[in-house]
């Protein structure tokens, strides 16, 4: 039997979770939700949206927040594609990316059209979850050129939504399979000099091959089942192991700062430093970040020109995080593209590379943060940025989290609509939740804002 099969037979019987699962797939999919929110009006979704309908065309699946309906693979890109643009969504440090932008977008398209009860809906995301993960963390991490999502989101979208259709495990595998096969491979954000553009890690698209492949799988398409059994490319022990018994999930972190994950250490240091010495921007001569390797092949434009440019720019983050505060990343705002006081200091920092931290990367992203004045010289070291599992986010941050976005995106009368949406998810009630994401918002046409 190839891992596939043994992934697939033992999943496929799964039916419940442990409650410590199941919560955390209600904060996943409530942070995801507000991931989404603060993607509205962007122009990568503005772009997808235009393009969504003319590729997957018209079907029953909820483009959320608007009245348009769109095949399950359409509605999930689109979806993702919220999810995912503003570099809020969810993580996974074994992963080493972003499961939850593909997963949870697909699980509620495809319940739009395979009903299905709540606890079936977290049942499939936990196992999406799982799947997702346990294929990213098996690889050999040395060895890649590309940390990004794309290739293996796609094999636990397949895996969610074939649990969720009921699908038999031999079927269940074949999806993994072509889903794997048929990911984006993204060599080009391996070498490309160009991070502002609005493919990032390629989950939206993974994320519809992935239900693609359901599809295929269902109509009785191949792929290559013995995908996962090179253990040159694929770990078998991370793959199988506790399989069923130990979940991924209680390890998933959320993210306060809309960027790249390897600049919040060094965020979270800024803001410290700042509070304790009480900081003005304009008295810092230079800052000193020491960081490990991956996060030095960054784009780190000090004058970015676009909002994902900017997201994976340690320097801009840090000395906007210090220019703005943190709200400034609820979501970050094209207008902090030109926030002159952001540009001046991020061109004072100057990143190094730390041979302790790249010995903890991946389990850990760490960094050290100096900052230089003519008052003097402080030090600050995070292992563990906010939001990981062992430094979790609270209920309070999350809720945080969602008004900041919400006074930003949305009119009171629809935050205080999706904060309801919310409760009725805590309380089991998915079609009221669903009911609510497939509502237009007031300000907007679609994903395209209207008013002030």
């Amino acid at each position: 039997m190839t891992v596939a099969e043994q992934l697939a037979q033992t999943l496929t019987d799964v039916n419940t979770v442990p409650a410590e699962v199941s919560a955390k797939v209600i904060d996943a999919i409530q942070d995801l939700t507000a991931s989404a929110l603060a993607g509205l009006g962007t122009p990568a979704v503005e772009a997808s949206k235009a393009a969504a309908a003319r590729i997957w065309g018209g079907g029953a699946a909820v483009s959320w927040f608007s009245d348009t309906r769109l095949t399950v693979p359409g509605a999930a890109y689109l979806n993702a594609t919220l999810s995912s643009v503003m570099d809020l969504d969810d993580g996974h440090r074994a992963a080493v990316g972003h499961p939850g932008a593909g997963i949870v977008p697909a699980v509620l398209a495809t319940c739009d059209v395979f009903d299905a009860p709540f606890e079936s809906v977290i049942t499939a995301i936990a196992i999406g979850y799982e799947v997702a993960v346990r294929i990213a963390a098996s690889r050999h991490h040395s060895k890649l050129t590309t940390m990004v999502s794309g290739p293996w989101i796609g094999q636990g979208v397949a895996a969610a939504a074939a649990h969720l259709r009921k699908m038999p495990p031999h079927q269940m595998a074949q999806a993994i399979a072509l889903a794997g096969a048929s990911a984006p491979n993204l060599l080009a954000v391996g070498y490309s000099k160009v991070m502002g553009n609005h493919l990032k890690e390629g989950i939206p698209w993974a994320t519809a091959a992935g239900l693609s492949a359901v599809d295929l799988a269902d109509a009785g398409f191949t792929g290559p089942i013995d995908l996962l059994d090179n253990e040159e490319i694929y770990r078998r022990k991370i793959l199988l192991d506790d399989l069923g018994e130990k979940w991924v999930l209680p390890d998933v972190y959320f993210k306060p700062y809309s960027c790249c994950r390897w600049a919040h250490a060094a965020m979270d240091a800024a803001l410290q430093l700042q509070a304790e010495h009480r900081l003005e921007a304009d008295e810092i001569r230079r800052i000193d970040i020491e960081t490990f390797g991956w996060a030095l092949r960054l784009n780190n434009d000090v004058h970015p020109a676009s909002l994902e440019s900017a997201q994976y720019s340690v320097p801009f983050c840090v000395a906007l995080v210090l220019t703005a505060g943190a709200d400034a990343f609820l979501p970050m705002s094209e207008a902090a593209l030109s926030d002159t006081r952001a540009v001046t200091l991020a061109e004072k920092v100057r990143l190094l590379h730390s041979d302790r931290f790249e010995a903890m990367f991946p389990q850990a992203v760490p960094a050290k943060l100096t900052i230089h004045t003519s008052r003097g010289r402080w030090g600050c070291e995070v292992l563990t940025p906010l939001g990981e599992a062992t430094n979790p986010m609270t209920a309070e941050h999350m809720r945080a989290k969602f008004q900041s976005i919400a006074a930003s995106k949305l009119a009171p009368v629809d935050a205080e609509r999706i904060d309801k949406a919310f409760q009725a998810l805590r309380n089991g009630q998915l079609q009221k939740f669903k009911n609510d994401l497939a509502a237009p918002l007031t300000v907007y046409s679609g994903t395209t804002r209207l008013t002030g």
